[in-house]
């Protein structure tokens, strides 16, 4: 670490520039991974955030709520199967709220209308106002981004294309489905949004999109036996159901894939051009008695110092960053994703600089004497 240290003093320019670069590395990688959680999160933090273990959908609806149609009946038959501690029916469809009775394209917000019944384990827990309530059947509870939005608790809103009104009572948080605001509403009324067209609910009484689970250990292919034409799967498998979110999600890792993989093979290059320079010196040293492991553990020790404190530097740039991003920016940037990623990078330069200790390694006293002038 003394050699280390001593040359990282000495050669401030040189090791400035090879932080610089890591720094601006560590810098998108946090902020392209923040980017990606935000994305995630706004897609589907409303099936995130709930508390179900498992999600009953219709057989061959592909883990999909727009996909799946069920009877509400089957909430009861599977509360009474094995390991399940409790069931819930849960609908979901797409809307746009108008503000007041206006009818300008500005005034029109898209929101997710999702149906629950008032009282369930699905109910998101209200920050301002009143919870659902089976007796107030058009009272909706709303995520917080509809606030930012100018709406308040006691507003009216319509939806568009429809005869429905529908009134703020509450307000929760985090609760965002298909990239814009959760409306939760009781189980009634979204019936008679979702299936306002005759015939759209195929005949199945009392109508949902799933019925969700809670309980440990449940066995999924017990309960498609027991429910015939059910196909039951965990809520994480739910969750990449959704339209589009598989991929979204695999875009981002792809892209932050190929950015690691850039900075190794950047990183690598830096460190082995460096260890080339001073072929003649690590010579000298070995001739005069330096050990392998001992010119190892300064290239070792001085790749550790550059890349902490480029992680650091990147991660501090990140989070001056998210502060002064856009409220509508889908950025969430989480500190068990920060570590991760500050480990994956750390673990990434050590690697790199492997390149540099077999060259070392490879190195003759004689002949790197020979090459003095």
């Amino acid at each position: 670490m003394f050699l280390a240290m001593k040359e990282l003093m000495h050669s401030k320019m040189r090791f400035l520039m090879i932080i610089i670069i890591f720094v601006l590395l560590a810098w998108l990688v946090f902020i392209l991974s923040g980017l990606g959680n935000g994305l995630s999160t706004l897609a589907a933090s409303t099936f995130k955030t709930m508390k179900a273990d498992y999600v009953i959908f219709e057989e061959g609806s592909q883990s999909s709520m727009s996909k799946s149609l069920l009877s509400e009946q089957l909430s009861a038959e599977a509360a009474q199967l094995p390991n399940v501690s409790a069931a819930a029916p849960m609908g979901s469809s797409m809307a746009t709220a108008l503000k007041g009775q206006s009818a300008k394209n500005e005034d029109k917000l898209d929101v997710a209308i999702i149906g629950i019944n008032p009282g369930s384990f699905l109910e998101p827990a209200v920050v301002e106002g009143e919870s659902l309530s089976s007796d107030n059947p058009t009272g909706v509870v709303v995520n917080l981004t509809m606030k930012e939005e100018g709406y308040s608790i006691g507003d009216t809103f319509q939806l568009d294309g429809t005869t429905e009104s529908l009134t703020i009572i509450g307000f929760v948080e985090n609760q965002t489905y298909n990239h814009v605001a959760s409306v939760f509403t009781p189980m009634g009324e979204w019936r008679k949004i979702a299936f306002a067209a005759p015939g759209s609910d195929k005949g199945v009484d009392g109508p949902v999109n799933a019925i969700m689970l809670q309980g440990k250990d449940i066995d999924p292919d017990v309960i498609n036996s027991k429910l015939p034409s059910t196909d039951t799967v965990t809520r994480e498998a739910a969750v990449q159901g959704m339209p589009g979110y598989k991929e979204e999600n695999g875009t981002i890792f792809m892209m932050l894939a190929f950015l690691l993989a850039i900075a190794a093979f950047v990183l690598g290059v830096f460190f082995y051009v460096i260890t080339m320079q001073k072929t003649n010196q690590f010579g000298i040293m070995k001739a005069i008695g330096a050990s392998n492991r001992f010119l190892s553990k300064a290239i070792v020790s001085q790749v550790f110092v550059l890349s902490l404190t480029s992680i650091i530097v990147g991660v501090l740039l990140t989070y001056g960053t998210a502060a002064i991003m856009p409220k509508g920016m889908p950025f969430k940037l989480e500190t068990t994703l920060v570590v991760t990623y500050s480990v994956v990078l750390l673990v990434i330069a050590m690697l790199s600089s492997l390149v540099s200790v077999r060259k070392i390694t490879k190195i003759d006293p004689l002949q790197a004497l020979g090459r003095v002038e």
